[in-house]
């Protein structure tokens, strides 16, 4: 029978300082904050900040690397280059005029009749050197 009589004490002692709690809060009092409250906000910051930092090394740094390689391809460009479009066209640089190539492309019927494409310079993908 103690027991139970102990229970029935502990729980309204439970109830009791449950109750003096809730007043406190609501009256404006705040539970103190310690130092693993402040820890663990900058551990929550710190997250998103490495996952922006391995973003840019894996994805962006790369893309701009590879953007500047190709602009310096297309710039070195010259007459007689071996070069393929995007759009998969093979020929040979006849003539660069400002952000123009004119490419060759073959022969329509005899060696005199050129067929040659004007093209932007940016929609050449590669360009082979020719070795003069």
């Amino acid at each position: 029978m103690t027991n139970i009589l102990e229970t029935v004490v502990f729980a309204e002692g439970e109830n009791a300082a449950a109750q003096t709690q809730a007043t406190g809060t609501q009256t404006g009092q705040q539970a103190p904050q310690g130092p693993n409250s402040t820890m663990s906000m900058g551990v929550s910051l710190l997250f998103p900040v490495i996952i922006i930092v391995l973003l840019y090394f894996m994805m962006i740094r790369p893309q701009r690397k590879r953007e500047k390689e190709a602009k310096a391809m297309i710039n070195a460009m010259k007459v007689g280059d071996k070069v393929v479009t995007i759009g998969g066209i093979c020929g040979k640089v006849a003539k660069i005029k400002d952000e123009f190539v004119f490419i060759e492309t073959g022969n329509i019927g005899t060696q005199d009749e050129k067929s040659i494409i004007k093209m932007e310079r940016d929609a050449v993908k590669a360009v082979e050197s020719s070795k003069n």
